[in-house]
């Protein structure tokens, strides 16, 4: 069973593959997992696996456990690339996220205005306007769409809202109108009984019709890196990757391949 939680408010600075180096917020418990989807590649394991009661930290305790690494790290001379909200689940599930985020805007300003703001987002509450809108404010609002068709996200993400579909979230991710960038997971494998592989040409190809028609300013594709609580997955290749990539890139869109 996979588990890679998060024990603090602040982790890191840690190296992303994506990102760089990144000081990690988790706005979720500490000693559990609390997310809208279930993702079966997920490095924090099952929803079902780390249920917890634990409160979610307040806006205070993320603001005060902040600014004291901030500090910190200023006078260790280290200077994060990124802040990036992720952590144990879905950060945009706490109540106070855009609080939470101006919050967070006013202090990198303070101590290292050239680092970015990022947000790792399953993107299933843009619909919300406090959470569209805190998520415009930040530098890199990096929102998920794993594949083009809903029945390859229910086996892959498995997402809660009962009224998540494909539709929906192509229109809520154009209101951005660019401003936010594109993550997308590419793995294959077995679940629940299923072949799943959403690297074949029909998914690729409903995924870069999507992608067309939502126009980030980039995406992001990569493919497993950690321990998966479903076992029976496997690492798409790097070469494969940037196959796709190459596609995106025919579509006048900018790409960001981990392997």
């Amino acid at each position: 069973m996979a588990t890679i939680l998060f024990n603090e408010i602040i982790f890191g600075p840690i190296h992303s593959r994506r990102l760089g180096v990144s000081l990690g917020i988790n706005l979720l418990p500490t000693n559990g997992k609390r997310c809208s989807f279930d993702c079966i590649y997920c490095e924090c394991g099952y929803n079902k696996d780390f249920k917890t009661d634990a409160p979610l930290p307040s806006q205070e305790a993320v603001r005060e456990a902040l600014e004291k690494k901030l500090l910190k790290l200023e006078k260790q001379q280290i200077t994060p690339d990124v802040i990036t909200f992720a952590g144990n689940g879905e950060p945009t599930m706490h109540p106070q996220f855009a609080e939470i985020i101006d919050d967070t805007l006013a202090l990198r300003d303070k101590f290292f205005p050239s680092a970015k703001i990022s947000v790792l987002s399953n993107a299933a509450h843009i619909g919300k306007k406090k959470i569209f809108d805190a998520l415009l404010k930040v530098d890199n609002n990096i929102l998920k769409l794993d594949a083009g068709k809903l029945e390859t996200i229910q086996l892959m993400d498995r997402p809660l809202p009962k009224d998540y579909t494909v539709e929906k979230q192509i229109a809520l991710l154009k209101k951005f109108d660019g401003n936010f960038i594109l993550q997308t997971m590419f793995l294959r494998g077995k679940h629940a009984g299923k072949v799943i592989d959403n690297s074949t040409e029909e998914e690729v190809s409903a995924w870069l019709e999507a992608v067309k028609e939502i126009q980030p300013k980039e995406v992001m594709v990569y493919s497993i890196d950690r321990e998966t609580p479903e076992k029976q997955l496997e690492k798409v290749t790097l070469e494969e990757l940037e196959a796709i990539g190459k596609r995106v890139e025919k579509l006048g869109i900018k790409v960001n391949i981990a392997g």
